[in-house]
Order: C-alpha cells, then structure tokens, then sequence
C-alpha cells in the first residue's frame, strides 16, 4: 500500500512554515536597535550620574515569544509526522483528518422525532438520538459492551489520536477492569451500558433501576465519576428505561445512525451514508465473534470516513 506521504507531509506543515516566519521576524525585531542606528553589540554608556554597572545591557538575549514560536512548530511537525507514521503502521489508506476544535456553544440535544416514550419532555427524560446537531464535517464513534479486551486496539487509537466513547456492560468488563483504567487514563469516556445488557422493556422499573444505577455505582467505584450517558442494550428502551436512567443521574441517551464492523456497514437512515454529526456504534469483539480484530474493525471506519472529509470528534466534547 503506497501512501502519498510527501503531499500529507506538505499539507500538514503548511502551518508550520507560516509559524516560523513569523519567528524569524520576533526574533530580528528583538534584536534590531532602537531610532538613530543603535545596533545589536553597541556599547551603552550609562546616563550622566548613573555608575556603569546600571548602564542598560550590550545586547538583548533571543526574545521569548521567538523561541515558543519555533518549539510550537518543532511539536506541529513532530505530530504529523508521528501522525503519518501511524498511518503506515496501521495500515490506513490516509492520514486521519483532525477535528475541529470543541464548539464553545454546544449544540441543543433533542429526542429525535418518532423516539420519544409518553410524557418524554413533560417528565424531562433524558433526550435520544441518533446525530448531534451540527455543521461540522464530524462523526463520533462509540463502542459498546467490553467483550474484547484487545491490548492492540488501545495502542492503535493512542498513536493515531483518534477519540471515542465506550459504553461497558459490568457483566462482560469485570473480569479485566484494569484494562478500561487504561482507557479512561487515554481519554475516553467511559459510560453506562446496564449490569447485566437485558432487554430492558420487559423489566419492571424496579428492575431497570437496578440495572442502570447498579452499572452508574460500578462505574463510580472503578473509574471515580458517574457517567451522564446511558445507551440501551439493543438500542431498546421504554418509559420506565429513561425514568430510571434519569433517577440514576444521567443527562443523555444517544443511540446510533450507523453501525460498522470488521466487514460491512449498516445504516439506519435511507441515503445509506454519513452525516455531519452521525453517531456511529460497533463493539468490543474479536475474532471469536467476527472475522477480524478490533484494529480490522478500526481500519475500515477510519479508511470510509476519511475518505469521505469527515473527521472523528469526541462526543462529550458536544454535549
């Protein structure tokens, strides 16, 4: 696979170019003389009744917004270029795109229309949907349950800086805490995904209660924060779902418009495509379960919307 590094390298240093043009200019205006020709290396005599050792310096040293300048860029080109690395290695078609900044205005969550349970505003239950709002060219992925606990996944999406949310099940993860310690250490969010993955309609609320506040005290316990997201096992949910959810302290309950595994996508919405703003599920499965690996899983995502325009943007980052 034959990857064009040297049009990547060229776009991704377009910035760093300017950035150091910009340095050389702090640095000869720190060095330039003041009015009547006063150059670097001119002596300074002291003014009349000032003894020598105050007269002003010789010389200025390199000014300290010059040096920032020049390490800002070192660490821009160092990053893409580890950047590209981690393309070859992993075996991506191109180079990730880098999402926009965080929005400092979030956008309004609302339940998608046809998504709603009786009395949903009325009650202020937690909104579902399936895509932020937003014009950003952005998608975010989000892996369910913890089956899979692949030590190669957590390396491939930490050299390639890309975001996403988990949603753990305490059933399948409590064998392996550590391994999602590790997780959260790399940024992600970790979230609510119930105890035990029933089918929660067929539960009374006492029993939906005690599966999703059960899973938000484990979550608490091993990770040290209660999460605000909450996703129904199969995406199933009723009134008595969201009535416990929020009970149990959580803000949100996203869903998904696409889903993507090691060999295939499948879609919610008729166009068959990606959206600015679709939420995208797969799983924590490997090959006992697919034909491939979770970093398999990873590289069709990455190779699809990429190849697309779309970046991949963190979720909490818009909520």
């Amino acid at each position: 696979m034959v990857l064009r590094s040297a049009g990547l390298r060229s776009a991704g240093l377009r910035s760093v170019v300017g950035l150091l043009t910009l340095a050389s200019i702090a640095t000869g205006c720190a060095g330039a003389g003041g009015g009547g020709g006063g150059g670097v290396g001119k002596e300074v005599s002291p003014a009349p009744g000032q003894p020598p050792e105050q007269a002003a310096p010789a010389a200025a040293p390199a000014a300290p917004p010059a040096r920032a300048l020049h390490a800002y860029a070192a660490r821009l080109r160092a990053a893409q270029q580890a950047r590209v690395a981690a393309t070859r290695r992993w075996g991506l078609k191109k180079v990730p795109l880098t999402p926009p900044a965080p929005p400092a205005h979030k956008p309004e969550i609302t339940t998608r229309k046809g998504f709603e349970v009786a009395d949903h505003e009325e009650l202020g239950l937690p909104p579902v949907f399936t895509t932020i709002p937003t014009k950003d060219k952005v998608v975010f992925l989000t892996i369910d349950d913890g089956a899979e606990k692949d030590p190669a996944f957590l390396r491939m999406m930490s050299e390639l800086k890309i975001p996403y949310t988990a949603f753990l099940s305490d059933y399948l993860v409590k064998d392996d805490y550590g391994y999602f310690k590790k997780m959260q250490d790399l940024g992600v969010g970790l979230n609510n995904h119930t105890l035990r993955h029933p089918y929660l309609p067929a539960l009374s609320y006492a029993r939906q209660k005690r599966e999703i506040c059960g899973m938000q005290d484990v979550i608490e316990k091993r990770y040290g924060k209660r999460p605000a997201l909450f996703r129904p096992p199969f995406g199933n949910y009723d009134q008595d779902s969201l009535r416990a959810a929020k009970t149990c302290g959580v803000r949100y309950a996203p869903l998904w418009a696409e889903e993507v595994f090691v060999d295939h996508w499948e879609y919610r919405e008729w166009d068959q495509d990606l959206h600015p703003g679709d939420i995208v599920l797969s799983h924590f499965r490997g090959r006992e379960d697919w034909k491939g690996t979770m970093p398999d899983m990873v590289r069709r995502f990455l190779n699809k919307v990429t190849d697309k325009g779309y970046a991949v943007a963190r979720l909490e980052d818009y909520l």
